[in-house]
């Protein structure tokens, strides 16, 4: 192995919310780059969260990192008590004595979301639990992770997303818990670059764009495998990207010794593979959001997009 070939060797990452999708996939690619990286969810191989799903673990995440040639380290974390997170981050500290790169990827609220409804007519509690999840959850780690962070220069804060500024900007996302869940990672990017500037640190908002999680293909009826078997029904799919894409995204944004020049701003996989040029696992190169606004005014070739 070079520094060619794993340039983030000797770099210690925490992937919050690493127990499947973009998470899991993020882990694994700071792996495969030569990082240690811990990687924590609620779902273990002993116990399953409330998305129901025994089908992935953090177990599993680590043993994948390892795999692929980092260190995966798995530490079971509820990301909304705060002494699970301080216990998490102390021990990464007495560790390793370090954080250099935060990926705040916790979410796990797909079983909440209820389409085509007002706001007031959509289950309360279930609206603030997404919040809760997709907020609180990244504020939390943030605040508590940040302090080992900013100890050495050159520390990275991903805040994964759905959607860009320029997207979700003007346009509502269909459920309103779900608008402000997945608003205010790009928000919380924004403020904490202003606030890491003076430590020499950057803070990015990075969305895939339409990710074939374990829960997205298990939805439409598909594997990876035969994916495109969706796309008669949902021709939209035809940009689809696997969880590999942002996970490399990840990767090449922590190996960039250039990557203050993002800091604040609103990223997506397709934009960073045209900068990085890496693709996805396939070898394409896709870019859902590119191809998202052009179908708004016309009928845009999915060639042109993948």
């Amino acid at each position: 192995m070079t520094t060619e070939t794993t340039p983030l060797r000797g770099r210690i990452c925490l992937v919050a919310g690493a127990t499947r999708g973009a998470g899991r996939a993020i882990a694994v690619q700071l792996g495969a780059a030569g990082a240690t990286v811990y990687v924590t969810g609620r779902t273990t191989r002993e116990k399953v969260s409330e998305v129901g799903r025994t089908t992935e673990t953090i177990e599993e995440t680590a043993e994948l990192v390892t795999a692929a040639g980092g260190e995966g380290i798995a530490v079971p974390t509820d990301h909304l008590e705060q002494d699970q997170v301080r216990a998490l981050v102390d021990r990464i500290d007495r560790e390793r004595g370090r954080l250099d790169v935060l990926v705040n990827d916790v979410w796990g609220g797909e079983h909440l979301l209820v389409f085509g409804k007002k706001t007031w007519e959509n289950d309360l509690d279930d609206g603030l639990r997404m919040l809760e999840l997709g907020v609180r959850t990244h504020v939390i780690t943030s605040h508590t992770a940040l302090p080992l962070l900013i100890r050495n220069p050159g520390g990275l804060v991903v805040e994964l997303t759905d959607g860009t500024t320029e997207y979700n900007g003007t346009r509502f996302r269909e459920n309103l818990f779900y608008d402000l869940a997945k608003n205010a990672p790009l928000r919380m990017a924004f403020g904490l670059a202003a606030e890491l500037e003076e430590h020499g640190a950057t803070a990015v908002a990075l969305t895939p764009g339409w990710l074939r999680s374990e829960q997205m293909l298990e939805s439409f009826g598909v594997t990876e495998e035969n994916w495109r078997d969706a796309v008669e029904k949902i021709p939209g799919f035809a940009v689809a990207e696997s969880p590999v894409y942002v996970g490399r995204a990840v990767a090449a944004l922590a190996a960039d010794p250039d990557r203050h020049r993002w800091t604040g701003r609103s990223l997506s996989s397709g934009q960073l593979a045209r900068e990085y040029g890496f693709t996805d696992a396939d070898g394409s190169r896709p870019d859902a959001w590119g191809y998202m606004l052009a179908d708004e005014t016309g009928t845009p070739d999915v060639a042109d997009y993948r």
